[in-house]
């Protein structure tokens, strides 16, 4: 409900359901409310704000010589549609795939945590294992993949991730995911006392504000990842996940 489009749809319908049974005033305002909304989704800047800050938050790292290791998160795969097609089914996050290859070649020493199991929705298959699938077709050699295959989230992410590695203190450790998504995830690492490298990937806006594009489908899907990180920052913050509501750059 809380998804832009679909939250503007609710409205929408309610206002249409209000006219039909006389509180046309309520309903009225309801459909205006609705349509502007939509409108200010289109035509302005609004997605891009939201998203900016998210984004922004962390600067790409000028990486050292050597790193121990690559965390790559899941969420660039469908796990359901590539075990039903019998191959991997990247999605719109799958930047983080190919910017972890090229850092596997960057550094040809380093071992690499694939952190992903099924997710929230129930598939019969792990978001790591169509991933693995992938980096062994771009040559990555298998004895350097680590396989996490049991999160469902970011925390658990974290969680099982730091348990089946167990960083050193002094190890560097480059964590892989979408910008947007990443102070979350940061939050997630520290708070469970891994102090890893960001690594933002898979970015949605340019450094500033362009005009938009118009077409709403689009626009609704950017303010809909905004959102869900949004919420997810407070979220993660009440159930103590994460230690500061919006994790930056120390």
């Amino acid at each position: 409900m809380a998804a832009p489009g679909n939250f503007l749809l609710l409205l929408l319908l309610a206002g249409a359901l209000a006219f039909a049974i006389g509180a046309r005033r309520s309903g009225a305002a309801l459909i205006v409310i609705s349509a502007a909304g939509f409108l200010v989704a289109a035509v302005t800047p609004l997605p891009e704000w939201s998203l900016l800050p998210l984004e922004n938050r962390f600067p790409r790292p000028a990486l050292s010589s050597h790193i121990e290791g690559i965390i790559l998160l899941g969420g660039a795969v469908d796990p359901g549609i590539s075990k039903a097609r019998g191959q991997p089914a990247i999605n719109d996050a799958g930047a983080r795939v190919i910017e972890t290859a090229a850092l596997a070649r960057r550094f040809p020493d380093a071992r690499i945590l694939l952190s992903g199991g099924e997710g929230l929705r129930a598939t019969g298959w792990s978001e790591a294992a169509p991933t693995r699938q992938i980096l062994l077709s771009l040559g990555v050699a298998p004895e350097r993949l680590i396989l996490e295959e049991r999160s469902r989230d970011t925390i658990e992410n974290a969680e099982y991730g730091s348990a089946l590695v167990r960083p050193e203190p002094d190890q560097v450790w480059v964590l892989v995911t979408s910008a947007a998504h990443m102070p979350r995830a940061v939050g997630c690492f520290r708070h469970v006392g891994w102090d890893i490298v960001p690594y933002p990937v898979d970015y949605r806006t340019a450094p500033g504000i362009e005009a938009p594009d118009y077409y709403l489908s689009q626009r609704l899907a950017l303010m809909e990842f905004a959102v869900k990180e949004w919420i997810g920052l407070g979220a993660y913050r009440l159930l103590g996940r994460i230690d500061d509501l919006f994790p930056g750059p120390r």
